[in-house]
């Protein structure tokens, strides 16, 4: 496969939440979108969704020729798919759909163009298995929602997926201003979703079990772990948990206590009778607020979290060059 031409013009397959929200990015920096769907109100919905998250994306900083008159819309996937100088797909998670399409897709599109998945859960080598022709094209770029704020992109590549195509990928959404990890290997779920997983286990486990309500351990997330993750990975704040003596200290500090709550987390069923606690307490916790009032709320949030991330982390990167400089 050959480097490929300069993106310049996103084909989006599948206009539904995450790729909305992908399109509204791919706009502000300053990109063309061509997306397709077969929904009937697909087209409308989708300029809604753009039109509502513009002025976030305004608040964060549009690139040059930033435009929402830069997207285009057709229900016929060739000619969208054709258009594309990078594909990213948002269809339905299922197997059967995406080795279809997928196989359509290769036969379709020169053997430059990548085509990228926004699968939360499938892998690659299952999807890829359908190409004949370029399988190597194919990977994984799994986004956190919404997509157009949230800059977490995880890539990972399926057994036939080159090198060259992950390389891309990362430079390609690095350049988005996305922060970009890439996994070593397949796992169902790939990272963020798993770490996701294994925190709500434990969160419906102690709800279950009449330990704390809903609202109060959404509390103890938010308001305590959760502020701390706003800023710094597990691994980092382990090392700042452990002192002066940094993650050594701690490991010899807490490893004995840590260890011995893991061989008691919870492993619980979610029965009708566990959703149903679950979904009453929510609604207590939520009141009278609307969906979309929550949503405005995390938004506006992260729009300010990620305004102050920007404005600490930069002078960080300018240090560490006039170090190296010295």
């Amino acid at each position: 496969m050959t480097t490929g031409k300069p993106v310049r013009r996103i084909a989006i397959i599948g206009t539904g939440a995450i790729g909305a929200s992908w399109t509204a990015l791919f706009l502000a920096k300053g990109l063309e979108v061509i997306a397709t769907d077969i929904a009937p109100d697909a087209e409308a919905s989708l300029k809604r969704f753009v039109q509502a998250a513009w002025p976030a994306l305004e608040r964060l900083g549009l690139a040059p020729g930033a435009s929402q008159s830069n997207l285009a819309f057709t229900a016929d996937l060739p000619a969208a798919g054709r258009a594309g100088d990078f594909v990213q797909e948002n269809g339905p998670e299922r197997i059967d759909f995406k080795k279809k399409l997928y196989r359509e897709l290769d036969e379709m599109l020169p053997p430059d163009v990548i085509i990228a998945s926004s699968s939360s859960g499938l892998t690659m080598s299952e999807i890829q298995s359908a190409c004949r022709l370029h399988p190597e094209r194919c990977v994984i770029g799994h986004p956190f929602n919404p997509p157009h704020l949230v800059p977490l992109v995880e890539i990972v590549g399926g057994t036939l997926t080159s090198e060259a195509t992950i390389q891309r990928a990362a430079a390609f959404y690095t350049a988005l201003g996305k922060q970009t990890v890439r996994l070593r290997k397949e796992v169902p779920g790939h990272v963020a979703n798993r770490l996701q997983a294994a925190l709500a286990r434990e969160v419906y486990y102690l709800v279950a079990e009449d330990v704390v309500s809903v609202a109060d351990i959404d509390k103890a997330l938010s308001w305590g772990p959760g502020l701390r993750w706003g800023i710094m990975g597990q691994v980092l704040l382990n090392h700042l948990g452990g002192g002066q003596g940094g993650i050594e200290h701690f490991f010899d500090q807490f490893t004995g206590p840590m260890t011995a709550w893991w061989k008691v987390l919870g492993s619980p069923e979610l029965t009708p009778e566990v959703r149903r606690k679950l979904i009453d307490g929510l609604h207590a916790e939520v009141g009278t607020r609307t969906i979309s009032d929550l949503e405005a709320q995390r938004d506006e949030v992260l729009l300010g979290l990620l305004e102050l991330r920007a404005r600490y982390e930069t002078p960080a990167v300018t240090s560490q060059k006039a170090d190296r400089a010295a």
